[in-house]
């Protein structure tokens, strides 16, 4: 849904039920479709085509002589790849959490900013929220936030479900000018929330339309209210290949239901006549006499292409995870010792992916702290402007040869400072932390780099351990 269109509209008229009821009408559709993708992940019934598929129905195909044994059996297999194409992506991305710090030019200027950074991180358990805003982000198209003041006037913010959420803005989702939020309060009642760069208004669908309940200041300097998105068109990882995933189910539920149609085959008897009873005597001895050489018996089945099958099924899987730009780590190509560039090489698709979404999501914190640097300037703790001058640092979650990434810091000291290295090292979550500890041990530990740039403090420490010979 465009809703820039309505960015003039929304300046002119302000809080207009009337246009606040068009813009609602108009995003249902949208709405719906976004929560089916929802669905999807959740694997939900009603979601899935193949969780609800009927068996063909031939009219008028049974007779007094030929009945129906296709109708019997009825599988329906979900192969969640979208699942499998989020979690990945999640996993890859958000594993280790995003590391807000401020500009080290003038950390000195911004000691209370970044404490109350820190404060706010733990009130809020921003590592589990920034993960479940990406996975929302990933699943729908775009993911949205609100920031509020909680009772005990703390800066808090939450989540808030795509298919509630309308955001309107002339420039970017991140950048909103007014954003509307609205649900179900029961079968017959809708609560609206509208957010503008100062209030907050509520209101009530009735049976005279959209009535205003409340009005009230949200203490903030910019809308409240803003979004995520996955990327520019706002499409879901998994989208494109939908209709390859429902392809692979139905071709999986296909086979599966004529392996166990086998069971229902018909008994063909060359050269045999029978009747009740013998048919009664079968049942119970489940033995058979053939006198002549040309009588036989046997099932009438179909015959299977099983390869044909596999291979139908391979290239389905395959296409769903290149088109989609995932990964499947089950891949015998990710088997064996695969490290450096090779490694790098087969993440390709999948970094491309995630590079772009991290943009986004760089552009979607710094909005946030610009609406909480706002009323943090009313406290005293920083200027509003101060937004500007934080950093967000990502980093991946893959596997990694701690050895091989260790030597490589080494290495990197005779010609970097220590900070630069030891922020390569993945198990360094916090590089600030870690030269605060190497400066309270200095005594206790050499340095691992001479003036001359030799390895001798790192030989000297192997020798004190008796790593190596003295």
């Amino acid at each position: 849904m465009n809703t820039q269109k309505y960015v003039r509209q929304f300046r002119e008229k302000g809080t207009d039920t009337a246009l606040i009821q068009k813009v609602i009408d108009e995003h249902k559709n949208d709405a719906e479709r976004r929560l089916k993708m929802y669905g999807r992940y959740k694997a939900e019934i009603d979601a899935i085509p193949i969780l609800t598929r009927e068996a063909a129905s031939y009219e008028d195909f049974e007779t007094g002589s030929i009945k129906r044994i296709d109708d019997k059996v009825n599988n329906r297999l979900n192969n969640s790849f979208d699942a499998e194409i989020v979690d990945t992506k999640v996993g890859y991305m958000f594993g280790h959490p995003i590391n807000y710090e401020v500009d080290q030019a003038e950390r000195e200027n911004l000691e209370s900013l970044k404490s109350e950074i820190d404060t706010f991180k733990l009130r809020n358990n921003t590592d589990d929220k920034d993960s479940e805003w990406g996975k929302k982000s990933a699943i729908c198209g775009y993911g949205a936030r609100l920031a509020y003041i909680d009772y005990e006037g703390k800066e808090r913010i939450a989540n808030i479900d795509p298919w509630e959420t309308i955001i309107i803005s002339s420039t970017d989702y991140t950048e909103p000018e007014f954003a509307i939020r609205y649900f179900d309060i029961d079968d017959n009642k809708m609560r609206i929330e509208f957010y503008d760069s100062a209030f907050y208004y509520v209101f009530e669908s009735g049976a005279n339309g959209l009535m205003q309940t409340e009005k009230k200041l949200h203490t903030f300097e910019c809308c409240p209210l803003y979004g995520l998105p996955n990327n520019e068109e706002l499409m879901a990882d998994a989208e494109r290949v939908f209709s390859l995933i429902d392809a692979y189910n139905r071709t999986l539920s296909d086979a599966s239901n004529e392996i166990e149609s086998n069971r229902l085959a018909y008994l063909v008897m060359r050269g045999i006549g029978m009747d009740d009873d013998g048919e009664r005597q079968l049942h119970r001895s489940g033995r058979m006499e053939l006198f002549d050489k040309d009588d036989d018996v046997y099932y009438l089945t179909k015959d299977v292409n099983d390869s044909l099958i596999e291979h139908h099924l391979d290239r389905l899987e395959e296409n769903i995870m290149r088109l989609a730009k995932s990964v499947n780590f089950s891949d015998e190509a990710f088997g064996g010792n695969v490290t450096g560039v090779a490694l790098e090489f087969k993440l390709m698709s999948l970094e491309n992916k995630c590079i772009t979404m991290e943009r986004k999501m760089v552009a979607a914190l710094r909005y946030q702290f610009k609406v909480l640097c706002s009323a943090w300037a009313k406290k005293g703790i920083c200027d509003k402007e101060d937004y500007l001058k934080l950093w967000f640092e990502f980093k991946r979650n893959i596997p990694v040869n701690i050895k091989e990434k260790v030597d490589a810091a080494v290495a990197m000291l005779a010609i970097t400072s220590h900070k630069t290295a030891l922020a390569t090292l993945p198990n360094v979550d916090d590089v600030e932390y870690e030269m605060e500890q190497r400066e309270l041990e200095r005594d206790a530990i050499p340095p691992l780099m001479d003036e001359g740039g030799e390895n001798n403090g790192f030989r000297k420490v192997q020798q004190e351990t008796g790593s190596v010979e003295q």
